[in-house]
């Protein structure tokens, strides 16, 4: 379990600044840095972190929070997952992980044994002896992979027999660490290599560091790639083999190429082609496209095979059409061959072009669809219909959809109407991907449970009266300002234990605010807020007013103390009527008096406050 404690410790240990900057171009303006926001598209920025208090928010598409938020959002992870990806950046061993001895073993110990891995298998592939081993050399030559590409991609051999168990055991890697790394199996109390006459291909991290392996049989024996398990360290639905190498170009190009092979990968890459990875084994996933894109790709190209699989493929990823900013395109190489057959055929400048005409990735699956039907037989325009509609099932409710309904309709002659019902009528192809972390969020207005992150949370707005909505809004900017600037408003506190909040939470992280001590930091302070209400960080990043310039801090706070007793004041007359409404029919009783002394004497100050900020700029 991870404990608060950690959760600190990850807080206190990333540059939340630098972080941020890995994506995001960020500019200084007073104590905040701001850049357009990452997600969603804007060209005048009105993303901006506050270093000083951790927070982020967003004023055009209104998400914010803290640091964990905006990993939530960027990686599209749940809140735990978010803590260990930052904790993993920052080399820091999580509790959970401390006290996981008695159920497995730690993950830079599964890292450690992979690594070795590797070493082991390239030097079987560069040193050893045998027919095996030389045939996997001749493998390996025979698609240009010299004895110098080899070195640089890690590349190996593993002859099995518990070659590499043997190795790993004399290292000191306990059974547990390696069946926990998936390198090796128990087979009736007998510890024995997973991997055997394989070519090994190694998979690595963002960071570069051993996770997971690859492994090609030489002759005809199935399954023609093994890959590693999942394990707590390799995740295929989140990993990309060569992502690694490819990164910087990819970040440098805006371009991004996936293709379906490891040995396509190594091939682009060898005559210049240093943006390609490639999928482990699985669909392209999500994580797979929002890793792309955080790392500046514009343009995701997809080079699948001319196969049904490629083909397949190609319908899968369409699920993530509206879930991206980056553009999605699709290439097919000519006969059907694969990168690595097409270059050593054709040279690498003979793919430039190719990739310049690449099709959006819905016109080459409309494309490749329709060319399996004659679609001047009416019958088979109707068959045409049912099968893209399950195709464009996923994007139900996507504001594509009308778009794409529109095409359809239009290349088959068929009604709009009667086509966006067959899409909805469809049931969805299923995707060869496990759960990611990103459909098991809570659902939207759960805000009591935590980190979960939602684009647009629900607080039942629609059902308040205007100013009660008026209310929930200064509220908050009272508490972002005193966020920020704890001294500056603590004198007014006297003034605060009067209100009557719209939001009961705001209540409670106020005063835990205000019980801070004098001098504590606006972090502090946060943390303060935190602690009471788990959704604080995000509550606090959404303030406008702490923004302002033409106004100095003390005006700020003098001017949003009466904002909020004036609509907190308003609330308690119409609080009073509403008491007042259910008394009439009878005599006038001292009670009812009284509520009458205290709605005249609540209105003047309502008069009082309204003339007040009538005169402020």
């Amino acid at each position: 379990m991870i404990t608060d404690e950690d959760k600190e410790r990850v807080r206190q240990a990333t540059d939340f600044q630098a972080l941020v900057s890995e994506t995001v171009v960020l500019r200084q303006r007073g104590h905040d840095f701001w850049g357009c926001c990452p997600f969603h598209h804007e060209k005048s920025p009105s993303f901006h972190i506050n270093p000083s208090t951790g927070l982020w928010n967003c004023f055009g598409c209104h998400k914010g929070g803290d640091v964990f938020d905006y990993v939530m959002a960027r990686e599209n992870l749940d809140f735990m997952d978010a803590v260990r990806y930052l904790a993993d950046r920052a080399g820091i061993e999580l509790s959970e992980e401390q006290g996981a001895a008695s159920r497995g073993p730690r993950r830079n110990r599964l890292i450690e044994a992979l690594t070795e891995a590797e070493s082991f298998y390239s030097t079987m592939l560069l040193r050893g002896r045998g027919q095996g081993n030389d045939a996997a050399r001749r493998y390996l030559a025979g698609r240009g992979f010299g004895s110098d590409v080899c070195r640089r991609w890690g590349l190996g051999y593993a002859p099995g027999r518990g070659t590499l168990v043997a190795d790993l055991r004399g290292k000191g890697f306990s059974p547990q660490e390696m069946m926990a790394a998936d390198l090796a199996l128990d087979r009736s109390g007998r510890l024995s290599d997973r991997f055997f006459d394989r070519v090994m291909f190694p998979i690595h991290d963002e960071q570069g560091r051993s996770i997971g392996f690859g492994g090609r049989v030489m002759g005809d024996g199935k399954p023609k790639y093994l890959n590693t398990r999942e394990t707590n360290v390799f995740h295929k639905s989140k990993h990309l083999f060569a992502f690694d190498r490819a990164k910087e170009t990819i970040t440098a190009r805006g371009v991004a190429m996936v293709v379906e092979g490891y040995t396509d990968v190594i091939a682009l890459h060898e005559v210049g082609y240093t943006n390609a990875v490639a999928a482990l084994g699985t669909a392209l996933s999500l994580d797979h496209v929002k890793l792309l894109e955080r790392f500046g790709a514009k343009v995701i190209i997809c080079m699948f095979d001319g196969d049904a699989a490629g083909q397949k493929a190609a319908e899968l990823s369409i699920r993530h059409l509206d879930k991206t900013k980056a553009e999605m395109r699709c290439v097919v190489l000519p006969d059907n061959q694969d990168p690595a057959e097409f270059l050593a055929d054709h040279g690498p400048e003979a793919l430039q072009p190719i990739l310049r005409e690449a099709e959006p990735l819905m016109s080459f699956v409309f494309d490749k669809k329709l060319g399996n039907y004659d679609l001047s037989v009416p019958g088979q325009r109707v068959a045409a219909l049912n099968d893209l509609a399950s195709v464009l099932v996923p994007l139900k409710g996507s504001v594509l959809l009308d778009s794409y309904v529109t095409q359809l309709a239009s290349r088959l002659g068929t009604d709009v109407e009667a086509t966006r019902r067959a899409v909805y009528q469809a049931k969805e192809p299923v995707a060869d991907e496990r759960l990611t972390p990103a459909s098991r969020q809570a659902p939207a207005g759960n805000e009591g449970s935590g980190h979960a992150y939602t684009a647009t949370p629900s607080y039942g707005y629609e059902v308040l009266s205007q100013d009660d909505r008026a209310l929930l809004v200064v509220e908050r900017e009272l508490l972002a300002v005193l966020a920020s600037n704890p001294d500056a408003v603590r004198p007014y506190g006297d003034r605060i234990a009067g209100f009557t909040w719209a939001d009961s939470r705001h209540e409670v992280m106020a005063w835990a605010m205000l019980a801070t001590p004098a001098g504590s930091s606006p972090a502090q302070v946060v943390a303060a807020a935190t602690e009471v209400v788990p959704d604080a960080p995000r509550i606090l990043s959404g303030g406008r007013m702490a923004q302002v310039e033409h106004m100095s801090t003390a005006d700020k706070v003098a001017f949003l103390v009466d904002t909020v007793e004036l609509h907190s004041t308003r609330r308690k007359v119409r609080q009073i009527k509403a008491q007042l409404a259910a008394m009439s029919g009878g005599v006038p009783g001292t009670d009812a008096q009284e509520l009458f002394r205290q709605a005249t004497d609540l209105q003047k100050r309502c008069n009082e406050l309204t003339q007040k900020l009538s005169s402020v700029n």
